[in-house]
């Protein structure tokens, strides 16, 4: 329910307003619901910001892993190299502890001391390797022996008591010491002591933070190269996908302005690629378009061309036709004949219009003999002429049976009004190198060379009339041409022997192109 509102003016009078009642679900015009807006609007992003981005997406993710598997690769390297080395250093030691003699006694060795002496004079360690001799223990810390050089490392493991404690007691041969100081690579070969003599070992220690940091500055390097390789793709990518999407937006472009008065744009088509593929595909259908409201205009030209003479005569007798009852009738025949006159244009008009449809023609299996016979039978019945039937052909193909008599009686009718009583008119048909030929031959005054060309044409009669009893709107040939046409063939005109004009239609024998399009 809703109140009136009453207001007194100032004249005495009232006035009564009534609000306007809502229903639930609408809206009054005019207003918005809050939370709603008056038009959607359309976020999108274009075909070219997509695939670049799928591009880089794809290029950081292989990039990406590129580097990573390069660093993988380098720091495998370096374990293998590492392992190599302690393997070398550790059978070089034994190699002397085996077979070794002490250059001063000229005997095998007996005590750990010379052996380590010996061997860790001989040698020369990598910048990040340490050779260690460990003998016995001081205390809790095994006594560093002796070391082959100065070492260049930070944090050496002979100045670590508690590392080398480890390393010392390990049961295995070779190990990892983590420390907060930097991962240390060892690996040691105990030496048996006799005769009282402490325990030793020789101690190989790698530390590998040197040969990993170049591994860690090769994948800062690979990901650097591949930020550029990446601007750089970016900046090729959008290049080369406006290049190949072009002719996407230029069917965007094209579509957006074309109208029905102007359909001639056309798209360039550049290359062999699908784009270019879907340019050609787009500007066939603008030609199929293009004809389509071409067959539109003409067909709404013609009929108001064609119709407007009897629209005009029917008027004008109607308006002048007076009380007397001869003259009703005659005023009643001539709006029947043109009214007459006027359905049959429409009817031929709508017969050509449907001529661009692809079930214009119905192609089916047809004995030519029995279709000629047909159509002269019916002919017969056109006018008093001395019909002839010619010839037949004596085969069977594929063709829409009632198109082609439609046009045959069409040439027939045509072939009448262009002759008198006692002419002759001959209809056949043959099989002519590999090709169907139905005619019709009249002995009439036959087609000026002018007209050869345009009786064909809708509306055209040419400029030389064949004879005085030619009437119609000039759709006749015109619809012959279109039935031949939809049979994939063509409508020929030939002087006739002796005087006159044979009408030819010219079929290709078998299954025809209207059968093609079912």
């Amino acid at each position: 329910m809703t109140a009136a509102t009453t207001t007194a003016t100032t004249d005495g009078t009232t006035t009564t307003t009534v609000p306007a009642t809502t229903v639930p679900g609408t809206t009054v015009p005019g207003t918005t619901v809050p939370g709603t807006t008056a038009e959607p609007r359309r976020h999108w992003i274009s075909a070219r910001v997509r695939i670049l981005l799928w591009l880089l997406v794809v290029m950081t993710v292989a990039l990406t892993a590129v580097a990573a598997t390069t660093r993988s690769v380098l720091l495998r390297d370096v374990d293998h190299r590492i392992d190599r080395l302690l393997a070398q250093e550790t059978a070089e030691f034994t190699n002397l502890a085996r077979e070794g003699v002490d250059p001063h006694t000229g005997e095998r060795f007996t005590a750990p001391d010379p052996l380590l002496r010996l061997f860790l004079s001989r040698q020369y360690a990598d910048p990040d390797e340490e050779l260690l001799g460990l003998v016995g223990r001081t205390g809790s810390v095994p006594a560093k022996k002796e070391q082959a050089r100065e070492p260049r490392i930070d944090h050496p493991l002979a100045e670590d008591p508690a590392g080398l404690t480890a390393v010392f007691d390990s049961p295995d041969a070779t190990g990892t010491l983590h420390r907060d100081r930097g991962e240390v690579r060892w690996a040691k070969v105990e030496v048996e002591a006799g005769g009282g003599h402490p325990a030793a070992a020789f101690v190989v220690a790698f530390h590998p933070e040197r040969e990993q940091a170049k591994a860690a500055d090769v994948f800062t390097m690979l990901l650097a190269i591949s930020g550029v390789a990446l601007l750089m793709t970016t900046g090729i990518g959008w290049a080369v996908a406006g290049r190949i999407l072009r002719p996407v937006r230029l069917v965007r472009t094209t579509a957006a302005q074309l109208t029905e008065q102007d359909l001639t744009r056309r798209i360039p088509v550049q290359g062999r690629d699908d784009v270019a593929a879907l340019a050609e595909t787009f500007n066939g259908m603008l030609d199929r378009l293009e004809r389509a409201f071409a067959a539109q205009r003409e067909f709404v030209d013609d009929a108001g061309h064609e119709l407007r003479t009897p629209i005009t005569i029917v008027r004008g007798h109607l308006e002048l036709m007076g009380d007397e009852p001869g003259e009703r009738e005659e005023t009643v025949r001539i709006v029947t004949e043109e009214l007459d006159r006027m359905s049959r244009i429409v009817e031929d008009l709508l017969l050509l219009a449907k001529a661009e449809r692809p079930d214009f023609v119905t192609p089916e299996p047809v004995q030519l003999a029995e279709l000629t016979a047909d159509v002269f039978v019916k002919a017969r019945a056109l006018g008093d002429r001395a019909w002839r039937l010619a010839e037949v052909a004596d085969a069977e193909t594929g063709l829409d049976p009632q198109r082609i008599t439609q046009a045959m009686v069409q040439l027939a009718q045509n072939a009448v009004q262009h002759t008198v009583p006692g002419q002759r008119i001959s209809i056949g048909s043959r099989l002519c190198a590999g090709r169907i030929e139905l005619y019709v031959a009249d002995s009439g005054p036959g087609v000026q060379a002018q007209d050869a060309e345009v009786i064909f044409e809708r509306f055209r009669r040419g400029t030389a009339r064949r004879g005085s009893r030619a009437t119609g709107a000039g759709l006749g040939l015109a619809i012959v041409r279109a039935i031949a046409e939809g049979h994939g063939g063509c409508v020929e005109l030939r002087p006739t022997e002796g005087g006159g004009a044979t009408f030819v239609l010219v079929l290709a024998q078998g299954q025809p192109e209207g059968a093609e399009r079912q």
